[in-house]
């Protein structure tokens, strides 16, 4: 990368990495798109930017006390 460039180059400048992924994610990524390099590019944007919020079985909050609901909703 040159040092003495602008930002708006810097932004225009690519670097091909060399990554390993699962075969099978790699399939899912190839049927949503034909580019799965820009989904990645992307998923690390939104990483690095901290704008991922994950929803999968380990992140989610366990909520120790659920609400009982008002008399007469219960399913009985």
């Amino acid at each position: 990368m040159n040092d003495n460039a602008t930002p708006t180059q810097r932004l225009a400048e690519k670097v091909e990495v060399s990554i390993q992924l699962d075969s099978d994610l790699l399939d899912q990524l190839r049927h949503l798109t034909n580019d799965p390099s820009r989904v990645i590019e992307s998923a690390i944007k939104q990483w690095l930017r901290g704008e991922r919020e994950r929803d999968d079985e380990l992140t989610r909050t366990f909520r120790r006390n659920p609400p009982v609901p008002p008399r007469g909703e219960w399913n009985d």
